[in-house]
C-alpha cells in the first residue's frame, strides 16, 4: 500500500508540474514544433529518473544534491543554446541564466563536498531503502528545479528574451545580495563545524547570530532577485511564474529545510537553556538588525 501511495504521489507531482508548465509557457518559443518550456520540463524530470536508477541500486544519496545542480545547469544551458539558434543571443538572457549557473555550481559543489565528508545525509536513511519513496524524492527534485527556475525560463524562452530595465537592475542587486548572504552563511557554518572544539555545539556566530537559517534567507532572496529580473518579460498566464520564489520559501520553510533542522535542533539541544534562548531571541529566517550574543 505504501508503494502504491508513493507512486501516486510521483504521478501527481509530475502532472501538477506539467499543468503549471502549460499555464506559464503560452509565450514560449517553439523548436521542432514543440514548446521550449515543455522540452525543459521533460529534461528536468528525465535527468532525475535516470539518476535515480544507480542511486537506488547502490542505496546512496551522495549525488542527489549534485544531480539537482546539474539539472539547473543543463536546462539553463539548453535554453541559451536553443534560443541562440532561433534569435540572436541576448546578453540579458546570458546574465539571468549565468546567475542560475553560478549559484548551481557553487551550491552543488558545496553540498557534494559536505556529504562526501559526512558520509551520508541522515534525511535519506529510511527513504533510500524503499524504491517508491526514493523515486518520489527524486521526482520532487525535478519539480523543485523546474518551478524554482520557472520565472527565468519564462523570460529566456520568450521571443523578446529578458528585458533590461530598472526592474532588471533591482533584481540583479537582489540576486547578488542573496547569493553573497548564502555563501557567507555556508562558509561560517563550515568553519564552525571544522573546529573540533565546537563538536556537538550549535552555531550562533556571524550571520547565525542574526538568523537561525541565514543560508535559506539568502537562497529565497536570490530566487526573488531572479524573478524580479525576469518579470518584465511576463505576459498573460506567465505571471503565474511569480510562484517561483514563493515555492522556494514554502519548500525551504515547511518541507525540506528549516522544518527538519528545527526538529533536529530541538531534539539535540532542546534541554539546554542557551539553545532555547537562542531560538527565542533569534529570528527563524529574516535576519535581525541587532546581533544576538548567545553562545552555543
Amino acid at each position: 500500500m505504501n508503494h502504491l501511495k508513493n507512486i501516486v504521489i510521483v504521478a501527481v507531482v509530475f502532472v501538477f508540474t506539467k499543468i503549471y508548465a502549460d499555464l506559464i509557457s503560452s509565450n514560449s518559443i517553439e523548436i521542432y514544433a514543440i514548446n521550449l518550456m515543455q522540452q525543459v520540463l521533460f529534461i528536468a524530470f528525465i535527468i532525475q529518473w535516470i539518476a535515480f536508477l544507480p542511486a537506488f541500486y547502490f542505496k546512496t544519496e551522495k549525488f542527489y544534491d549534485l544531480t539537482g545542480s546539474i539539472t539547473y545547469l543543463s536546462i539553463s544551458v539548453y535554453c541559451l543554446i536553443v534560443t541562440d539558434s532561433i534569435v540572436d543571443l541576448k546578453y540579458s538572457n546570458l546574465i539571468v541564466a549565468g546567475a542560475i549557473i553560478i549559484w548551481a555550481i557553487r551550491l552543488g559543489s558545496f553540498l557534494f563536498m559536505r556529504i562526501h565528508k559526512d558520509g551520508k545525509d541522515k534525511r535519506f536513511d529510511l527513504i533510500k531503502t524503499s524504491y517508491s519513496r526514493f523515486l518520489m524524492t527524486w521526482t520532487l527534485q525535478g519539480m523543485w528545479v523546474f518551478i524554482c527556475s520557472s520565472a527565468a525560463l519564462v523570460a529566456i524562452t520568450s521571443p523578446a528574451g529578458v528585458i533590461v530595465n530598472n526592474l532588471f537592475i533591482l533584481g540583479l542587486i537582489l540576486f547578488i545580495f542573496g547569493f553573497a548572504f548564502e555563501v557567507i552563511a555556508d562558509r561560517q557554518k563550515l568553519a564552525f563545524r571544522s573546529n573540533i572544539d565546537n563538536k556537538d555545539l550549535f552555531i550562533t556566530q556571524g550571520l547565525w547570530a542574526r538568523s537561525r537559517h541565514p543560508n535559506y534567507f539568502g537562497e529565497i532572496t536570490l530566487w526573488t532577485g531572479i524573478t524580479v529580473m525576469s518579470i518584465s518579460s511576463f505576459e498573460g498566464m506567465s505571471y503565474l511564474a511569480l510562484f517561483s520564489p514563493i515555492f522556494t520559501y514554502l519548500l525551504l520553510n515547511f518541507i525540506s529545510g528549516i522544518r527538519i533542522l528545527e526538529a533536529r535542533g530541538t531534539e539535540k539541544w532542546g534541554h539546554l537553556d542557551e539553545y532555547n534562548n537562542y531560538r527565542k531571541n533569534t529570528p527563524k529566517l529574516v535576519p535581525s538588525l541587532f546581533k544576538n550574543n548567545i553562545k552555543g
